[in-house]
């Protein structure tokens, strides 16, 4: 095991160099957002109207598969994530989340904008799609969509659900019953059943679950950060100070940028809102709307609720209090469960880390199912036809298993294998959207044309001049 993890983290810190995954991600989010003329601020309130469009009649609709994407998005990496973030790299990792957010927003409207475009008719007459798909039809590169498709399997099938798993039963170590050997195993055949339960149901089922579960967490979880901040006002200029201060202390960033604030603030916001990733893209493929922009500008949207909202939720949690995040980072490695859950303990009592543990229940489902929800298309998509029953129930099981390993395996080689292959994923699709972000820029201002006119924008392929043939826009 030790050789493996040497070998992971070996590669994920080739990765995470200041020129690779960090530039690519930030540069190429930084160009989007320009070519898309700022459209987070211009067009947020369009996103927000155009989430509760109905869809056809046994489609799935763009808040289904908001749900979807944000149930993959909005998760562990909310909590632990961003505790993580700050116990390692300081306040100031939280400032480098919002901008990582930011110009994600423009890297997730073109990757899912693009989804919608060269989406194709699955076999129940709905729509699949992905990066895959347009790397295969758009860019002509098969092969590219097949090596992208086996990263997706492995990243959230394997690293970000066991990632999950092991993330939950950590907040149960406050607790007095906890016991290093037996709990996480416990913790471990639990989530593996139910996980196997809802999976075992099929997609459909995976998204009236999510479309249930994530907003009332979410609703929950901020109204818990709103009354910690409400308790802990006199605090508040001494927090943005702290993370202020601590973002654009160069000298100490590029004396370890490893380390640094920067490297952890893209490293927590990349795995909580996978913005460029090209995960998310998967879910917005599947929605029933008229205009590709619409899903795209719903995609953008999710990136917001995810770090400004929940992610900023957890950091202001934690650092208006006067717990000490610096204590929290071991030399064992961090106890980023036991900075967040002291931290609301500090607060509300006995009540913050039991808070916290159930909170992580909710976020680390949803997340466990939504994660899943990308895998099977892949999978399909790399054989070139439909998966059988028997091919389906294997792949079903063999994650259920993972979900166990997950919760017995070290912190460690967890977090490592997440952030290599979220890191082969940025450097595989980024470059994608880059190349084929002209057809999301003509898409985009087709949209805006037809709103400028009254319009309920419905799209056609001719009207961007594009040649390919579609399955839906034709």
């Amino acid at each position: 095991m030790t050789v493996i993890d040497n070998f992971v983290l070996a590669i994920s810190n080739i990765l995470y160099q200041p020129f690779v995954v960090p530039l690519i991600l930030i540069a190429g989010g930084i160009y989007l957002t320009f070519r898309c003329k700022f459209m987070q601020i211009g067009m947020f309130k369009e996103a927000c109207s155009v989430i509760m469009e109905k869809p056809h009649e046994g489609g799935i609709s763009s808040f289904g598969a908001l749900m979807v994407s944000t149930a993959s998005r909005v998760g562990t990496g909310n909590i632990i994530g961003v505790s993580t973030a700050i116990v390692c790299g300081g306040p100031g990792a939280i400032f480098w989340m919002w901008v990582t957010a930011f110009f994600g927003g423009a890297s997730a409207f073109v990757e899912s904008t693009l989804a919608q475009i060269y989406k194709k008719v699955d076999d129940e007459g709905g729509s699949k799609g992905g990066p895959a798909f347009y790397m295969r039809d758009a860019l002509g590169q098969r092969w590219l969509g097949v090596i992208f498709s086996i990263l997706i399997i492995f990243t959230y099938m394997v690293g970000y659900n066991m990632l999950a798993s092991y993330n939950l039963q950590s907040t149960f170590a406050a607790f007095n019953f906890y016991h290093e050997k037996t709990t996480p195993f416990i913790i471990g055949v639990i989530l593996c059943v139910l996980f196997a339960i809802i999976v075992l149901g099929g997609a459909k089922r995976l998204i009236h679950v999510t479309e249930v579960l994530v907003p009332i967490m979410g609703i929950m979880y901020v109204l818990v950060s709103l009354i910690v901040l409400a308790i802990n006002i006199p605090n508040l200029g001494h927090m943005f100070g702290m993370i202020f201060q601590s973002a654009f202390d160069f000298e100490a960033i590029f004396g370890g940028f490893a380390g640094s604030c920067i490297m952890y603030g893209v490293k927590r916001g990349l795995y909580s809102n996978e913005a460029g990733m090209g995960s998310a893209p998967n879910a917005a493929a599947r929605a029933d709307i008229s205009h590709p922009a619409k899903q795209g500008l719903v995609q953008m949207l999710s990136v917001f609720i995810d770090t400004m909202l929940i992610c900023t939720a957890t950091a202001f949690m934690c650092l208006s209090t006067k717990v000490d995040s610096a204590a929290y980072n071991l030399a064992e490695g961090p106890d980023a469960a036991g900075y967040v859950q002291d931290s609301l303990a500090s607060v509300f009592g006995g009540f913050g880390p039991a808070f916290i543990a159930i909170a992580m229940c909710f976020f680390a489902f949803t997340t466990l199912i939504g994660n899943y929800s990308y895998c099977e298309g892949c999978y399909e998509f790399i054989i070139g036809r439909e998966a059988s029953h028997i091919e389906l129930v294997i792949m079903r099981i063999i994650a259920a298993i993972l979900v166990f390993l997950g919760a017995v395996a070290s912190a460690g080689l967890v977090w490592d294998i997440a952030d290599m292959m979220q890191g082969l994923m940025v450097i595989t699709n980024v470059p994608s959207i880059l190349i084929l972000g002209g057809v999301a820029f003509k898409c985009l201002n087709d949209y805006k044309a037809q709103k400028a006119q009254g319009l309920n924008p419905i799209f056609k392929a001719s009207s961007i001049g594009l040649k390919q043939k579609t399955d839906f826009w034709n």
